[in-house]
């Protein structure tokens, strides 16, 4: 859907800048880098940004010009951004925050009662447009701002709705899914060097290797079950490596680790420390 609004990023930090180059590396999406405007303090991210062709300012109150507002700063931040802007936002400003562990009521509490609100929780991977996204619909946001949004992060990846609840699971799994990941490629990559493959081609062939298979069960719509059967022939080399697997306890690790990522994120929506 081509997006029409005026868009403003409050924070021009690398996840502002991921979903910046997504929407204008899809024409269809923006007609022209002058729909954007970054509202960014640091000079030097002012400089890179605007080479994109946007606009871009250190005063955040020019983002209450636009009619989409995408809230990209720190959580620490939040409240003094919001305390600057908040009072000046009506019903027809739709804000979009990414803040992670900063729930809806926070904000709502800090903005005018009839703007609308939405909170997505992206990750790393939207930086090169293979990112997951989690959007939860809050106070008076319409079913055209839930289009709207999710138009903006399917620019860089897929996105599924949730209600806010769900959104501490989603940092667990999907956002900080791609650390675990990331030593999963690495301790793949070690293996291929402890059996004699050169560093850079282990390293090369266990991340293609993870890409083709997330891939494959994303085209099948297949459980991964079924191409894990499929590749473990009866008494094979993969079998034996799966028993390997199974008696270090890779699965229940996982597990563990995704669910000590999302009670530690709902620590932090609650304001702990």
């Amino acid at each position: 859907m081509p997006i029409s609004e005026q868009i403003a990023f409050v924070g021009g930090g690398k996840m502002a800048e991921a979903i910046l180059r997504a929407l204008l590396a899809s024409p269809d999406l923006i007609g022209t880098p002058c729909q954007i405007t970054v509202c960014e303090p640091v000079a030097t991210r002012r400089q890179a940004l605007a080479a994109l062709g946007v606009t871009t300012t250190p005063d955040n109150r020019a983002a209450l010009a636009a009619d989409v507002l995408l809230l990209c700063v720190q959580p620490g931040v939040m409240p003094d951004m919001l305390g600057e802007i908040g009072g000046h936002l009506g019903a027809r400003h739709l804000l979009v925050s990414i803040a992670a562990g900063v729930p809806l009521a926070r904000i709502r509490a800090l903005i005018h009662p009839e703007a609308r609100l939405v909170r997505v929780m992206p990750n790393l991977l939207l930086t090169v447009r293979a990112g997951a996204a989690a959007i939860a619909r809050g106070p008076n946001a319409s079913d055209a701002d839930i289009a709207l949004v999710r138009a903006i992060f399917e620019a860089g990846g897929r996105v599924v709705e949730l209600p806010e609840s769900a959104l501490d699971a989603v940092t667990g799994l999907s956002g900080s899914g791609p650390a675990f990941i990331f030593v999963l490629i690495e301790a793949l990559a070690d293996g291929g060097v402890k059996v004699g493959l050169p560093r850079d081609v282990a390293l090369l062939l266990a991340a293609q290797t993870v890409l083709g298979s997330a891939q494959l069960l994303l085209e099948t719509g297949e459980h991964p079950a079924v191409w894990k059967d499929r590749v473990a022939t009866p008494g094979g080399t993969t079998i034996a490596g799966l028993a390997e697997l199974e008696a270090g306890g890779l699965r229940s690790a996982l597990i563990r680790a995704v669910e000590a990522a999302t009670l530690r994120a709902r620590d932090l929506s609650q304001g702990s420390r």
